[in-house]
């Protein structure tokens, strides 16, 4: 009797919790599930609901918008997730060494992810700006030309790659610090004194115990990069032409300009399933690897 008090009293104290997970997580997954079967139009403020069948899946395979945005948003990920954890790892790897003014080196280092989205695109906007911004003063120093970083085809997408680099590669340096002092010293100091150059610390010790962290880490900022949308918003609105149109962008488009709720929805299913995939293939990774540790 008492067991089976302590499973009511467990099911009574996360019954609500789990309650509010299903109202705000599993039923709206689900509706937008259904809706991404369906033609939805709106008559004197009601919606109009008719079967559409897999007619939106298949547009997708056609769409150069949803095509374009998708080879842009994995570029988009990969590069910037790549650049913000050799970076992020860096810094850590660099404050850990530290043993004075640590806490000062960490607060000036996380300080670009404390930032508001909507001021840093303000500030990278102004700093690349083509007639006044900081980059093409700084190039006219040492004799360049100017350029039109966020205005050319060729270099907007970098330019949005290098703004989320700036702003969440403190992400990456938190967690791999984090992860750097939880690594057990007395093994470092047993490689020190068989002679380890610090070269061979680092990629022979520091590394292998860093990789369930490191793919963790990677997990996280792949998963929160294939969301972007205010970077590309407010610096380039998926321009020059398709050159920076990424799924978010792309859903916002169909979603709330055009006014294709059916089909947005059906591209909104897509992009979960993708980053499910990735998820699931990274979760696996790290598990393998916990396993052979």
């Amino acid at each position: 009797m008492e067991g089976d008090g302590q499973r009511l009293w467990r099911w009574l104290t996360f019954g609500p919790a789990l309650a509010m997970m299903v109202a705000l997580t599993v039923l709206p997954i689900a509706n937008l599930f259904l809706t991404s079967f369906q033609n939805v139009t709106w008559a004197d403020g009601k919606p109009t609901r008719t079967w559409a069948g897999l007619t939106h899946y298949e547009a997708l395979f056609s769409d150069q918008l949803f095509s374009a945005g998708l080879w842009n948003t994995l570029v988009f990920a990969f590069a910037a997730v790549a650049g913000q954890m050799v970076l992020g790892f860096a810094m850590a790897l660099a404050v850990s060494k530290i043993t004075h003014g640590r806490v000062f080196y960490r607060a000036i280092f996380i300080l670009p992810i404390l930032i508001p989205g909507i001021v840093i695109g303000a500030i990278w906007k102004l700093m690349l700006n083509f007639d006044f911004g900081l980059i093409n003063k700084a190039l006219g120093l040492v004799g360049l030309m100017p350029h039109d970083w966020l205005g050319s085809s060729e270099t907007a997408l970098l330019s949005v790659i290098i703004v989320d680099i700036w702003h969440w590669t403190p992400f990456c340096f938190l967690l791999f610090l984090a992860g750097l002092e939880t690594l057990p010293q007395d093994v470092f100091e047993a490689a020190k004194m068989d002679g380890a150059s610090a070269w061979q610390e680092l990629w022979y010790i520091t590394l292998p115990l860093m990789i369930p962290t490191i793919i963790v880490t990677f997990a996280f900022r792949l998963v929160l990069a294939f969301k972007v949308f205010d970077e590309v918003y407010l610096l380039t609105s998926g321009g020059p032409g398709t050159s920076t149109e990424v799924l978010s962008f792309t859903l916002y488009q169909r979603f709330f300009t055009e006014d294709k709720a059916g089909y947005g929805s059906a591209m909104s299913v897509a992009v979960i399933f993708l980053v499910a995939l990735l998820l699931v293939i990274a979760l696996s990774a790290r598990r393998r690897t916990g396993a052979t540790s």
